[in-house]
C-alpha cells in the first residue's frame, strides 16, 4: 500500500521526479491549448486545455491531498471559485452567508440574488439566535468564512456544518486567510473548501487563481463540468506558478504566523491602538475556538486606530516597510484600509452592519524581520497620534 505522506512532504513533492518524457524533476509546463488525438473518435487523456490541462491537473491535485478532498477544480481567481460554487444552486434555493465575509463575496451574492439566481440571508454565524433563525429557512448552502476578512471573527466550522446536515444543506468554507497549512475544513465537517489561490498557497503576488476543493467526488465531477462549460478554469503558466508558490506553504505560513503574534501583541499594548483583532491573542472572543479547530493563527490582522480617518491617512503615509495595497498572503506585509479599498463595495449599510469602520486597517504579515516591521509600525503610530492630539485641540 502507498504511504500517505505528511502534508508538508505533499506539498513539496508532490508530482516531483514523475516527468515519463525526459525525467525533468521540476514539472513541465504544458503551454498548449490543444491536445492531438490518436486517431478518430479517439481521445488521449487531454483534448483541450479549457477542459483539462496537465499543469493545472496536478496543482488541483496537490490542493485537493492537502485539504483531503476528493478532487479540486482550479479557477482563473478566487472570485471564479466563488462563483463556480455559487452556480450549484437554484432560484428556489438559500444561501446563508456571513455578515462580515469579503467585500467580493458579498457584492456577487447580492447581485445573484438580484438577478434571482438564488436567495441570501447575511448572518451573523457567531450570533446563536441569528444562526437558529437563519436554518429555520433550510438552506441548500452555508457559506462560511473564518477567520472572516477583515475582523477576523472566528466560527466553529464544525458546529455549524454538523446543523447544516440536519436541514440537508452543504458547507463551504472559504480557508484562503489560514490554508490547509493551519485548518482542515473537510475533516470539521464542511462540504467544499474555497480558495483564492492569490494568497497564501501562491504566496508572492505574482498570480491571481482560485480553487474550489470537494469533500464527494460527484459533486468534483459536476464542478469541472460547470468550469468546463463557462470557461473559468485557471491558465497553465498561472497553474505551473502556484505550485511553484505552494512548494514552501508550510515554512512561510510557519514565519509569517510568528511574526503576526508579535506585531499583534506589541499593537495590543499601544495608547493609540483602540483594538486588536487577532485570534492568537487570548482576549480574543474566538480564541478558543480557533485554538480547537486551528492548527495556528495566520498571519493576517486588523486594528482601529484613535483619532478616525484622518489618523488612518497620517498612520499610512510615512510607512515604508508595509505597503499599501490590496489582496494579502504575500512574502510582502501589506496594509489596507477596508472601508475605502478592499469592501468598498459593500457600501455604507453593509459596512456598518458588518462593524467596518474608517478606523480600521487590516495587515498582512510577510517575511521580513518583526523588529523592521515593529518599527514601521511605531513611525506610523507617531504620525498617527501627532494628527490625534491636534485634532483634538492639545
Amino acid at each position: 500500500m502507498q504511504k500517505i505522506h505528511e502534508p508538508e512532504t505533499i506539498a513539496a513533492g508532490n508530482g516531483i521526479a514523475s516527468d515519463g518524457a525526459f525525467g525533468a524533476v521540476t514539472p513541465p509546463i504544458y503551454l498548449t491549448s490543444t491536445f492531438a488525438f490518436p486517431s478518430l473518435e479517439q481521445s488521449g487523456p487531454y483534448d483541450y486545455s479549457r477542459t483539462a490541462n496537465p499543469s493545472r491537473a496536478l496543482l488541483a491535485d496537490t490542493i485537493a491531498r492537502l485539504e483531503g478532498g476528493a478532487g479540486a477544480v482550479v479557477t482563473s481567481s478566487g472570485m471564479a471559485a466563488v462563483d463556480l460554487l455559487l452556480s450549484t444552486l437554484g432560484p428556489d434555493e438559500l444561501v446563508i452567508a456571513p455578515h462580515d465575509c469579503y467585500g467580493g463575496t458579498y457584492r456577487l451574492l447580492n447581485a445573484k440574488r438580484e438577478r434571482g439566481h438564488f436567495s441570501v440571508v447575511f448572518a451573523n454565524q457567531g450570533d446563536e439566535t441569528e444562526l437558529e433563525k437563519a436554518f429555520e429557512q433550510y438552506p441548500a448552502l452555508v457559506l462560511i468564512e473564518t477567520p472572516s476578512n477583515p475582523l477576523m471573527r472566528v466560527v466553529d466550522i464544525e458546529a455549524i456544518a454538523s446543523r447544516a446536515k440536519k436541514v440537508g444543506a452543504k458547507t463551504a468554507v472559504d480557508n484562503t486567510f489560514l490554508s490547509p497549512a493551519l485548518q482542515q475544513p473537510l475533516a470539521l465537517g464542511a462540504d467544499f473548501v474555497v480558495h483564492s489561490t492569490t494568497k497564501y498557497l501562491n504566496g508572492h503576488s505574482d498570480v491571481v487563481g482560485g480553487a474550489v476543493v470537494a469533500k464527494d467526488g460527484a459533486d468534483v465531477e459536476a464542478l469541472a463540468s460547470w468550469a468546463n462549460v463557462t470557461g473559468v478554469t485557471g491558465a497553465p503558466f498561472d497553474s505551473y506558478l502556484t505550485l511553484r508558490g505552494l512548494r514552501t506553504l508550510f515554512p512561510r505560513m510557519e514565519w509569517q504566523q510568528e511574526n503576526a503574534m508579535q506585531i499583534a501583541t506589541y499593537l495590543s499594548t499601544h495608547p493609540q491602538v483602540a483594538a486588536v483583532h487577532y485570534p492568537g491573542l487570548v482576549s480574543h472572543p474566538g480564541h478558543t475556538i480557533a485554538k480547537r479547530q486551528q492548527s495556528g493563527f495566520g498571519a493576517m490582522l486588523s486594528f482601529e486606530l484613535e483619532g478616525g480617518l484622518e489618523a488612518v491617512r497620517r498612520f499610512v503615509a510615512p510607512l515604508s516597510v508595509f505597503t499599501l495595497a490590496e489582496s494579502l498572503g504575500g512574502v510582502e506585509s501589506l496594509v489596507a484600509h477596508p472601508a475605502t479599498m478592499t469592501h468598498v463595495g459593500m457600501g455604507e449599510e453593509g459596512l456598518k452592519a458588518a462593524g467596518i469602520g474608517n478606523s480600521l486597517l487590516r495587515l498582512s504579515i510577510g517575511l521580513e524581520a518583526a523588529s523592521d516591521l515593529i518599527a514601521d509600525l511605531e513611525q506610523g503610530l507617531k504620525a498617527a497620534s501627532r494628527e490625534a492630539a491636534l485634532a483634538s485641540g492639545l
